[in-house]
């Protein structure tokens, strides 16, 4: 499928992308280009390839569901610039 200037120009109108008088050949060209090797990939035979979500059969491990405070309480306020009896201190922000 080749593009011309027009339909690049609409294109872009669609996608709000400005593209200069200038480069729209060479946007037509480019584009065309990709459309070509989209074109290509329609033609690869997939009849024996099964669908699949993702490239591996892995099964991730499941958790329980239940509620716990994480337990490392201590860790994290380790990072904190303000620590106070257990909680983040924060700076006042309203009077």
């Amino acid at each position: 499928m080749s593009l011309d200037k027009a339909t690049v120009r609409r294109i872009a109108t669609l996608a709000r992308i400005e593209v200069p008088e200038a480069e729209l050949e060479a946007t037509a060209e480019t584009l065309s280009g990709i459309l070509k090797w989209i074109e290509q990939l329609a033609e690869v035979n997939t009849d024996a390839v099964a669908p699949m979500s993702g490239g591996t059969d892995l099964k991730l491990p499941w958790r329980s569901d239940k509620v716990t405070d994480g337990g490392q309480r201590d860790k994290v306020l380790a990072n904190a610039p303000d620590p106070q009896d257990g909680f983040f201190g924060v700076p006042k922000v309203v009077e």
